[in-house]
């Protein structure tokens, strides 16, 4: 489960239970996909069905709950990578602990292959902290500065969730049950070296091409 940060409202001990609701629905949605019933989630977090409805209304209002909570653990473990003292040793260190983060991968793949207005709002979402969390990293002085920081963030997401969705279609196995721990480890191994040297290093060798590109459009 993830460190608990219950939203600010209500007793103290319903709010603690709302978080381990919402927790376990993250890990049961990203394990099974959102076609899951509250029974599940319900057993998985140790409560009653009831409980459930009780403090989020509605499976959806439970996903919206999981969607904030998503984007809040990526938000943050970004802005900690990017604004270390040394954002090499801030990558490097989450990189050494990629597994964690399977479940967050797993959630979102979910959400994302389910399609529809849902799964629009929370890639819009994670575009919209990217550029936030990305102006930071320009900021503390390792990330050169965008022309268009908005587009530049859409299109990094973009590429991102794509390579993500992609690598999970082409290596599923017929009626295989994921381990998203592992496929983040894999992935990650797989594509860090070529994207740090696309990111550190560039592709191209005319600067003038963006120049020319942006005078003719």
């Amino acid at each position: 489960m993830f460190n608990e940060q219950p939203v600010p409202q209500g007793p103290a001990s319903d709010l603690t239970t709302a978080a381990r609701i919402r927790d376990a629905a993250i890990e049961v949605f990203g394990d099974q996909g959102f076609q899951v019933g509250v029974r599940a989630i319900a057993k998985a977090a140790g409560v009653s069905p009831g409980l459930v409805n009780h403090h989020f209304g509605s499976k959806e209002g439970l996903r919206a709950a999981c969607d904030d909570r998503v984007l809040q653990l990526v938000r943050d473990e970004k802005v900690k990578a990017l604004t270390a003292g040394s954002v090499s040793k801030g990558m490097l260190a989450a990189l050494a602990e990629i597994e964690v983060y399977g479940p967050l991968v797993a959630y979102m793949v979910r959400s994302l292959q389910a399609g529809g207005p849902l799964a629009r709002s929370l890639f819009d979402h994670m575009v919209e902290d990217a550029v936030v969390y990305i102006e930071q990293g320009v900021e503390a002085g390792a990330i050169k500065p965008s022309r268009d920081p908005a587009a530049r963030a859409r299109y990094l997401m973009t590429l991102n969730v794509g390579a993500t969705l992609l690598w999970v279609q082409m290596n599923q196995q017929p009626g295989e049950k994921l381990d998203f721990r592992k496929i983040t480890r894999e992935l990650t191994e797989e594509l860090t070296p070529p994207a740090l040297e696309f990111y550190t290093q560039g592709l191209l060798t005319d600067p003038t091409l963006l120049d020319t590109f942006i005078k003719e459009h």
